[in-house]
């Protein structure tokens, strides 16, 4: 079966056919299987665990996994794991299939989830017939939020998905302003605008519009908002500065120059830092990964526009936050140069090719130019 972006997975079964099932899929996947506890021998052979209950086993294991695949009546499925739900946006997949293996119906999360993938992957492999109801599916024609999903980028407002695909579906206009080029131009019916046609009146044959840049902007209102993971973080601090100190500075560069906190991919820094707990707690709550650099890594970058002989005297390489922001990003450009408080020092760089396409050539943000008000 080919590879799934869907991690870890849990497949469902009440009955002693539906554990066969579960475990013929388990001869070819890496999944866990949960038997009612009904089956006796059966769910207690071979790795599986039983429960007494679907609906309180659920309860408890629903969101430790990305996606479920239940062997069971849809009604049942239903009634059980719709309490759990909170947002397709971050809801596992859920795929349901009857204990014969003849159908296996996409349920839940079919797009960003992954469930119309993994049901036609399950379906292959058991030689049943997946069934897909998703509108864009059925009708052959890109969703907008796989899209996203296949290109890494964020979606900052998933009620303005629906519009989109509607337009998609209904071959409407769409007005998409994407400058470096993030979808290729996969969009059927699109009008790619630069930022002086978004500033003029959208005509009004434009039923949706997509705009996909780590910018905040004058975004039109409507638009369905994409942030493409194309921001890196350097950040210095001293020993033991508190993460509020941190991500309060952190928070307003980004918005005092008008980036997309959804656009940041890595915080970066020197490795004495590794350890520094306010830095990994913002991480952490930001759920970003930290890159750290050594001192000979960080003195070898020479184009940090702000040197310091205070950083130099003391740790031994002129410049953290921007050179860590610079060799993160891949050698990208700096846009925002140091910005610091008493304990905490901030710059900001952009991947120098973050699409297929060629970015746009971007001038750096310099302190004195005109930030957003």
């Amino acid at each position: 079966m080919a590879t799934d972006p869907i991690e870890k997975i849990a497949v469902w079964t009440v009955t002693a056919q539906g554990l066969m099932l579960a475990r013929r899929i388990q001869q070819h996947r890496t999944v866990e299987v949960f038997a009612s506890r009904r089956l006796a021998d059966e769910s207690t052979a071979g790795d599986a665990s039983s429960f007494e209950r679907l609906s309180d086993a659920l309860a408890e294991q629903f969101n430790r996994f990305t996606g479920h695949i239940f062997i069971m009546a849809s009604g049942i499925v239903v009634r059980c794991i719709a309490p759990l739900l909170r947002h397709k946006t971050i809801d596992p997949a859920a795929v349901v299939m009857d204990d014969r293996g003849r159908f296996v119906v996409s349920l839940v999360s079919g797009h960003l989830g992954g469930a119309n993938q993994l049901a036609r992957q399950v379906a292959e492999l058991l030689g049943a017939t997946p069934v897909i109801t998703t509108a864009t599916d059925v009708n052959e024609k890109p969703a907008i939020d796989i899209l996203a999903k296949e290109q890494g980028l964020a979606i900052e407002n998933p009620e303005a998905i629906k519009t989109v695909n509607i337009a998609i579906l209904e071959s409407a206009p769409i007005a998409v302003y994407d400058p470096a080029d993030w979808l290729h131009h996969r969009l059927p019916e699109a009008d790619y605008l630069s930022q002086d046609q978004l500033d003029e009146r959208l005509p009004p044959s434009v039923s949706a519009g997509v705009w996909i840049d780590d910018t905040i902007g004058d975004i039109p209102p409507g638009f369905l908002v994409l942030r493409p993971p194309s921001l890196v973080a350097g950040i210095g601090c001293n020993r033991h500065t508190p993460a509020q100190e941190i991500s309060e500075l952190l928070l307003t560069v980004m918005d005092r120059f008008g980036l997309a906190v959804k656009s940041l991919t890595t915080i970066a820094s020197i490795d004495l830092k590794s350890d520094e707990i306010g830095l990994c707690e913002i991480a952490e709550r930001m759920n970003l990964p930290l890159q750290f650099f050594s001192k000979d890594e960080l003195a070898r970058v020479e184009s940090v526009p702000t040197p310091s002989s205070l950083v130099a005297k003391h740790i031994g390489v002129s410049s953290v936050c921007e050179a860590a922001a610079i060799l993160a990003s891949r050698n990208g450009q700096l846009i925002v140069p140091k910005h610091n408080t008493r304990n905490v020092t901030v710059a900001i760089a952009r991947m120098a090719c973050t699409s297929s396409a060629s970015a746009p050539e971007t001038q750096p943000i310099s302190p004195s130019a005109p930030e957003k008000s």
